[in-house]
C-alpha cells in the first residue's frame, strides 16, 4: 500500500479546492460498485447483481483504494470483508447513495408532466386577485401541477430568478436584460389616490402636474412602481416630494386616507374608504406586466405548460 499512501499524502498535502474536487469526480462512480461489493462481501455476486464485469468491478475496488490511500477490504480469494475503515466508510456512502437517489426522484417527480412543480414568482399587488385567477383557470386543464409561490418586489424577483429559485415571474416593468427573456402580457393603469376631504377629491380626471406641490407616499427604491411613479413625475415636470416610503401599495392607500400625503397606485381589489382614485389622463399613467425567464435555460414539461398558458393571457392578463 506504499503507492495508496504516497497518493493520499500528495492529495492531502495540497490542500487545493481544485484538488478536492477532482477527488470526488474520481471517488463519486466507484462508490456504488463499493456499496454493492461490501453488501454481498464476494466480487462475483456482486457483479452478477450489478450486471458490470468482474474485471471492471476489481479495478474500481483497487482505484478506490488507492485513491482513498486505505484498505477497504480484506481479501481471502474472491471473498471480501470490510476492514474498520471500510465499515466506517460504507455508512457514509449508503447514506450519499440514499441522497442521490431522494434528489433524483424529487427532480423527476418536479419535471412530470401531469404532476410535476412550478416555481413562479409575482409581484405582491397581483396576488389577492390575478394570479389566483391564473391559477384557477390553468389547473383546469392541469389539475395536480403543483406550484411554489413567490411574492415580492420586481428586482429581489429578478435577482431570485437568476438564481434559479424561481422558473417563471410576472413583473414590472418589463425587464430588458441579455441574461434573460421577458415578454409583455398586459399594462394597468395607474391613478392618482387622494384623500377623500382633499381639495382634487371632486375631480374625475387629472393631469398629473397639477399634483406638483403634493407630498406623495410611495414605494421603497428598487420597486418597479416607485420608479414609475418617478419617471412620471419627470414627465410632468417636477419631482415628488416623499413624505412616506412603504412596501405595500395597500398599505399606501391606507396613509393616503389617513391624510398623510397622495399616491400613484393601481386600481385595489375592493374599494378603500376615505380615498378617491383619479384618472391620470397626462403623461399616460399605466405599468406594463410582463412573464420574465432565464435565457437558454430548458423548461420542464410543467414550467413549458404554464409559460405557454401566461403567453396565451396576452392582453387579458388582468381583471376587467
Amino acid at each position: 500500500m506504499a503507492h495508496q499512501r504516497s497518493s493520499a499524502a500528495r492529495l492531502s498535502q495540497t490542500g487545493d479546492t481544485r484538488d478536492a474536487q477532482d477527488i470526488v469526480t474520481l471517488l463519486a462512480p466507484r462508490l456504488a460498485h463499493f456499496a454493492g461489493v461490501a453488501r454481498t462481501e464476494h466480487v462475483t455476486r456482486a457483479a452478477q447483481e450489478m450486471n458490470v464485469p468482474q474485471s471492471t468491478l476489481s479495478r474500481a475496488l483497487a482505484r478506490l483504494e488507492q485513491d482513498l490511500g486505505v484498505d477497504l477490504f480484506a481479501r481471502q480469494g474472491r471473498t471480501l470483508s470490510l476492514t474498520p475503515a471500510g465499515r466506517t466508510f460504507l455508512t457514509s456512502v449508503e447514506r450519499a447513495l440514499a441522497e442521490i437517489e431522494r434528489a433524483a426522484e424529487e427532480v423527476r417527480a418536479d419535471a412530470d408532466p401531469a404532476t410535476g412543480k412550478v416555481a413562479f414568482g409575482f409581484l405582491h399587488t397581483m396576488g389577492a386577485e390575478t394570479v389566483p385567477g391564473l391559477l384557477h383557470a390553468f389547473r383546469a386543464d392541469h389539475p395536480r401541477v403543483r406550484f411554489s409561490l413567490v411574492q415580492n418586489y420586481g428586482e429581489a424577483m429578478l435577482e431570485r430568478l437568476r438564481a434559479g429559485e424561481l422558473d417563471l415571474c410576472l413583473t414590472s416593468p418589463v425587464p430588458d436584460a441579455p441574461d434573460l427573456v421577458a415578454r409583455r402580457l398586459d399594462e394597468q393603469k395607474l391613478r392618482l389616490v387622494v384623500p377623500a376631504d382633499h381639495r382634487l377629491a371632486s375631480r374625475r380626471r387629472i393631469r398629473l402636474a397639477e399634483a406638483a406641490d403634493e407630498t406623495f407616499v410611495t414605494l421603497e427604491p428598487g420597486y418597479g412602481l416607485r420608479r414609475i411613479t418617478d419617471d412620471l413625475c419627470a414627465q410632468a415636470g417636477f419631482k415628488p416630494r416623499v413624505a412616506f416610503e412603504g412596501e405595500e401599495a395597500e398599505t399606501l392607500r391606507g396613509l393616503v386616507a389617513a391624510g398623510l400625503g397622495v399616491a400613484l397606485l393601481p386600481p385595489p381589489t375592493v374599494p378603500r374608504p376615505g380615498v378617491v382614485e383619479l384618472t391620470v389622463t397626462a403623461p399616460r399613467a399605466v405599468r406594463e406586466i410582463g412573464v420574465a425567464w432565464r435565457a437558454d435555460h430548458p423548461d420542464t414539461p410543467p414550467v413549458a405548460a404554464f409559460k405557454k398558458f401566461l403567453l396565451s393571457r396576452r392582453g387579458n392578463l388582468l381583471p376587467t
